[in-house]
């Protein structure tokens, strides 16, 4: 049997034919993005335990199941992006912009997709050819004693005596050699089972990765601003309601005074009014402490010193309150938009192409490399066409047998995707018991708030009932004291209940991700 003889160029260009036909070889567990379906309203009403289940059970390498039900009966609605500006407080807004913008934090995290962005080009540049080019002078002198050159390199009348001068003074190669060269340097590895592209794939979703991971970021760092403004006006608000009810009862006190030192009252009445005068005093430091602490928190969220923050909130705001309710019934979908479920989908994703790529590098390797140049031994020759020449070969890479490392890499992978798919379930349990119970913690600081308000107009009609009733002289100065006091604690109350909603609704709006990013 002869064997054809096949030109060089031909048996290269064969190499790559064959290797293109068999392309296409992709091997691996292929991704599945598993699935979420969801009523269309979420209720904050607790579930029983049939109401909502997650299923994640990975085979062949993708979820197989992913469930998630949850009924509801109310209507739909839709949550605001940018939502912080039905509050209508231009400084809130500002410190919200000024902080995504300069927040450090946040720009670390910018700096994560950054480098996500740039490992991603670096792994997909295996896709295509490796080209380098290089030249320069040589000039080398080879050695007379050398065992394999060195008779080539001395005299032939060395070796034979008995030659004529002429011919026994040759020698057949010279010693010295110097010449100029330029040439090129090609590789390229045909990605037949796709471990390259898996790679790459891993690469880009770790890039997903980062951006969601920042997105998160900036719903927690703007919700924590959010919760430190209003509760620094809440501080605000109370410490002028306490001002206000000390100046009071410094006039309260006053009377008094006139009362007992016209005989007509007691020492129990002042003693009262002193000792009431006093606790209301000692509210201030604390209020003090509160406004200082929610201050340097904006401070540092900002990047900004405290100078700075104060001069931020010199202007005296109201404390904040939506302009509406948060419906009570919300599309459960707006789940699928919280960055931790994002990300932990995402980490499925990765870890299956990371599994993917273990699974092909345990095939074989192909490889067509070239290198062309020129060469010659004075510059002037460098350009001719006699000095041009190639090396070109397509070689194969297997390693039959590495002692199990590949394939325990390839079963650390598959542990990792069923321990993402675990960790995804958890995620969006995590997820469900999260809104469910900010949106019953919402419902039930609205009603506190509605009773509080009853209370306070109650308190309010029983203080002024009691002033003209003592005015009257038919009661004594200590049911008026008592029922400032209830008024007062009714006041007090009342923020502390708009403090707590408001806390609420930041944690609602958290808990159902949205649009938080200017």
């Amino acid at each position: 049997m002869t064997t054809p003889n096949i030109p060089a160029t031909g048996r290269l260009n064969l190499a790559i034919a064959l290797t293109l036909a068999i392309s296409g070889c992709a091997v691996g567990p292929e991704y599945q993005t598993p699935t979420m379906t969801m009523a269309d309203t979420y209720l904050y009403a607790s579930p029983d335990k049939n109401d909502a289940s997650v299923q994640a059970v990975p085979k062949g390498g993708h979820l197989t199941g992913a469930v998630l039900t949850k009924s509801a009966t109310v209507n739909k609605a839709t949550l605001p992006a940018h939502w912080w500006n039905h509050y209508q407080d231009p400084t809130l807004n500002r410190l919200i912009t000024d902080m995504q913008n300069q927040n450090l934090t946040l720009q670390i995290a910018a700096q994560r997709i950054q480098i996500a962005d740039n490992y991603k080009q670096a792994v997909e540049s295996f896709k295509v050819p490796s080209v380098n080019i290089g030249g320069g002078y040589v000039n080398y002198q080879l050695s007379k004693n050398d065992s394999l050159l060195g008779p080539a390199l001395n005299p032939l009348g060395d070796l034979s005596p008995g030659l004529p001068p002429q011919i026994g003074n040759t020698t057949l190669l010279d010693n010295q050699h110097d010449g100029v060269f330029l040439g090129a340097g090609i590789a390229w590895e045909l990605d037949l089972f796709g471990r390259i592209d898996r790679q790459s794939n891993a690469a880009t979703i770790r890039r997903d990765q980062a951006e969601i991971y920042r997105t998160g970021l900036t719903t927690l760092l703007t919700a924590d601003l959010i919760h430190n403004y209003i509760q620094y006006r809440g501080a605000q608000a109370r410490k002028q309601l306490a001002e206000e009810n000390i100046a009071d009862q410094r006039k309260t006190l006053a009377l008094v005074e006139k009362v007992v030192a016209s005989g007509y009252g007691s020492d129990l009445d002042l003693a009262q009014a002193n000792a009431m005068l006093a606790a209301s005093q000692s509210i201030l430091p604390q209020l003090d402490i509160a406004a200082q602490v929610h201050k340097h928190r904006l401070a540092l969220l900002l990047g900004e010193s405290l100078s700075d923050i104060e001069q931020r909130l010199e202007d005296k705001q109201p404390l904040p309150e939506l302009n509406s309710a948060i419906p009570v019934g919300l599309p459960s979908d707006l789940l699928t938009r919280r960055p931790d479920i994002q990300i932990a989908e995402r980490e499925m994703a990765a870890i299956n192409e990371e599994w993917a790529a273990s699974v092909a590098n345990r095939y074989p390797k192909f490889f067509l490399t070239g290198a062309p140049g020129i060469s010659a031994g004075s510059f002037d020759d460098l350009f001719s066409s006699d000095s041009f020449g190639w090396v070109g070969s397509a070689g194969v890479s297997w390693n039959l047998f590495d002692g199990g490392r590949g394939k325990a890499l390839e079963a650390i992978n598959e542990a990792r995707f069923k321990g993402a798919a675990l960790g995804y379930e958890q995620t969006v349990n995590a997820a469900i018991a999260e809104v469910d119970t900010t949106l019953f913690t919402y419902g039930r600081s609205q009603a506190n708030q509605h009773q509080l308000d009853a209370a306070l107009k109650s308190s309010t009609q029983a203080l002024a009932k009691a002033k003209s009733l003592y005015q009257a002289g038919l009661i004594d100065h200590l049911a008026v004291l008592d029922a400032q006091r209830q008024q007062r604690m009714m006041e007090d109350r009342q923020i502390a209940a708009k403090l707590q909603t408001a806390q609420a609704t930041v944690a609602v709006y958290k808990a159902l991700g949205g649009d938080w990013q200017i």
